[in-house]
């Protein structure tokens, strides 16, 4: 046992010997990471929304109607918010969206780069340290876009470096809070488990689209600063009280009870007390089928960010039954993509678990999701009815395997039986697939950005031919995962088992 333990909370001196130990430090490790990310995405979304204060339109349009229950008619309809927001320059130019597609773009490619290394320093720091410099430097440079509000910045430059910082310290979450929760969680039911998890996602970018949202009418800088508070907050929550693993908590000698546990058996089964070496960026790169979901994750990401970055901004632009949205109310509904992508996550979670087969579901997905894009674009406009489910279906197809390689794929690739136990891998390979992916996250809104100024039916036709491509690159692993599954079918033919018996084998 360590004589030295971390700062931070240590539940199992609290409830040593309890069988209920490591289900409350995993119930723990959940829910912080829950909101770590959550407040990451919350942070991240406000720039869509307030895209439209920056850039207003300049046509006189009226307010669409919508269920009382909801009370979107109480909001400032798009006549009064040409009043109340004449734009900002330099985003008010007639390049405005173009540059606002430029500082997406700074945001997402510093991201990009950075993931890659922090994934190679995650798997060699205290994660929980990383986490929280991570976050309190994302609310600082948050806060800060926010701040040119008050001093009047009209400099290009100072909002892109701005994106460029806090898109490097954005970088830290997603590779920390996989890894931390993969040093707690089994194989058992890992895609349903991680698949309710990752409503992270859609949380934070509801949250943080009604937090922006309900703040505009006070200025746009508020809209920044107070989702930078909350993430530095939550940070600081972090910091005193997550366990990156179980060896965080200085108990190493209940690790070894800890595989005796159905729900709690790590990740890394039969590890070796052998002093394991961080793999390689190579070596990661040679585990069967990094590759190919990395360059799937490339263009589902490019859809899912394009919608991300762009949604509340095509709905207010774009006439649904005649009327148009205001800014606030474009903000709040499109909300539902995201509540559409929770679901979406949950069942590719749930059918892949069911099936044993990631990439057959992952690519089942974004087949759909073809379909789903076109439909939205030339019916969403029909009425606000059409548009809300429509709006809801794609978001569930085009999250479905966004969050299902994010989260399962890269567990299950990050504890590979080529790797032989070795723990130090996780960050690594998420790193790799998500950084591979936020290259197509940065991709898109830029190309969007460019192409909406012309016709937002060419920036739907983009996000179907990716949802294609993303598609064909999982082929070969659908092949191999059908296969398996028709020679489990005779093999269990010929012996009279079970199909799921000799699966298992």
């Amino acid at each position: 046992m360590r004589s030295t333990k971390p700062p931070g909370i240590h539940l199992f001196e609290c409830v040593q010997g309890s069988p209920l130990s490591l289900r409350t430090c995993q119930a723990l490790v959940l829910v912080l990471t829950f909101f770590s990310y959550s407040s990451y995405h919350a942070a991240r979304k406000t720039t869509s929304v307030v895209k439209g204060v920056l850039d207003p339109k300049t046509s006189n349009l009226g307010l669409l109607h919508w269920p009382r229950c909801l009370n979107i008619d109480k909001l400032p309809t798009a006549e009064s918010n040409t009043v109340l927001y004449g734009g900002w320059a330099p985003f008010d130019s007639r390049n405005g969206a173009a540059l606002l597609g430029d500082i997406d773009l700074a945001f997402l490619a510093i991201y990009a780069i950075g993931i890659f290394f922090v994934g190679h320093i995650g798997d060699r720091v205290d994660l929980r340290i990383l986490l929280t410099i991570g976050m309190i430097g994302t609310g600082l440079f948050t806060a800060a876009f926010g701040a040119g509000y008050w001093l009047d910045i009209h400099s290009f430059y100072y909002f892109l470096g701005i994106q460029l910082i806090a898109g490097l310290f954005q970088s830290t979450g997603w590779p920390s809070v996989v890894a931390v929760v993969g040093n707690w969680f089994g194989k058992k039911k890992r895609g349903l488990i991680m698949g309710i998890w990752n409503a992270h996602t859609s949380v934070g970018n509801i949250s943080g689209s009604l937090i922006a949202a309900a703040l505009l009418k006070f200025g746009w800088g508020w809209s920044f600063v107070v989702p930078g508070v909350m993430i530095a907050s939550v940070g600081l929550i972090v910091f005193l009280f997550l366990p990156a693993g179980p060896e965080a908590t200085g108990e190493d000698d209940h690790l070894e009870d800890f595989s005796k546990n159905e729900i709690g058996t790590p990740l890394l089964e039969g590890q070796t007390e052998v002093t394991e070496k961080p793999v390689g960026f190579v070596e990661a790169l040679r585990i069967p089928g990094v590759v190919p979901f990395a360059l799937c994750l490339f263009f589902c990401k490019l859809v899912a960010y394009t919608f991300l970055y762009w949604l509340p901004f095509y709905i207010s632009h774009t006439a649904v039954g005649g009327k148009y949205l205001s800014d606030s109310a474009a903000g709040a509904l499109s909300t539902l993509f995201d509540l559409g992508g929770v679901i979406g996550g949950i069942l590719a979670g749930h059918i892949s678990d069911r099936l044993d087969a990631r990439a057959l579901t992952a690519a089942s997905f974004t087949f759909s999701a073809m379909p789903a894009l076109f439909f939205y674009r030339v019916y969403g406009s029909i009425s606000l009815y059409w548009n809300t489910i429509l709006m809801f279906v794609t978001g569930m197809l085009v999250n479905g395997p966004y969050a299902l390689i994010t989260t399962a794929v890269c567990a299950d690739l990050g504890t590979h039986s080529s790797l032989r136990g070795n723990s130090r891998a996780l960050a690594t390979v998420t790193a790799i697939i998500d950084g591979t992916g936020s290259a197509g996250a940065a991709v898109g809104p830029l190309l969007t950005g460019y192409i909406s100024a012309k016709s937002w039916t060419a920036v739907f036709a983009m996000l179907i031919v990716a949802a294609l491509v993303a598609g064909l690159l999982l082929s070969r692993l659908v092949m191999a995962e059908v296969s398996a599954k028709l020679e489990s079918q005779r093999s269990a033919a010929a012996t009279g088992l079970p199909v799921s018996s000799v699966a298992g084998a």
